[in-house]
């Protein structure tokens, strides 16, 4: 691996390439993991059952964090994509994507707003629109309020479980090739 990256951008630069998308198996594995760390907290300490400690488990709370890291990371690595398809004209910066997320109150919009916003430019680069930016927005806030109140397992897998559409919807949208500006679209 380049870690100066000069090499290597210029490299895909070249060749037209995008760097690699997020591996979303990952994250369901991680959820996965979450929803056997819960499970095995439960069966230890029963008294978690009925009211939640402050101090969770050592297990239970690596996998907890771990799986939120991972979801920063996605996010961060969605934008990255973005930035390089646009050459940098994207308007949300990668480490912002990633870091909004962390601000207590506004964190639970940025959840809202960045998946509309990559929805709107899904949806401007190809002839019909292919997502709903409102609903793809509100989608990926559901999945992060379940991994915040009801179960950090469940949720972290409906917030991959979301990640995968999006990625779908971006790889249909960079392969081909961009919409004329004719005006807005139905869905923005």
């Amino acid at each position: 691996m380049d870690w100066s990256g000069g090499k290597l951008q210029g490299q895909q630069a070249e060749s037209g390439a995008l760097p690699p998308f997020p591996r979303i198996w990952i994250g369901y594995l991680l959820g996965l993991a979450t929803l056997i760390a819960e499970m095995i907290a439960v069966a230890l300490h029963p008294e978690l059952a009925k009211e939640p400690l402050l101090i969770p488990p050592l297990y239970l709370f690596l996998a907890n964090f771990i799986s939120l890291v991972y979801w920063l990371v996605c996010v961060y690595e969605y934008h990255v994509v973005l930035a390089q398809a646009t050459a940098g004209a994207y308007a949300i910066k990668p480490v912002r994507a990633a870091w909004f997320h962390l601000i207590p109150i506004y964190g639970l919009y940025w959840v809202f707003k960045w998946p509309r916003e990559l929805a709107e430019f899904v949806n401007s680069r190809l002839q019909a629109p292919l997502m709903r930016p409102d609903r793809t927005g509100v989608a990926v806030f559901i999945a992060f309020a379940a991994f915040l109140v009801l179960d950090r397992g469940v949720g972290m897998i409906l917030l991959f479980w979301a990640a995968s559409y999006l990625s779908r919807c971006l790889r249909y949208s960079l392969a081909a090739r961009p919409a004329s500006p004719a005006g807005p679209l139905p869905f923005s």
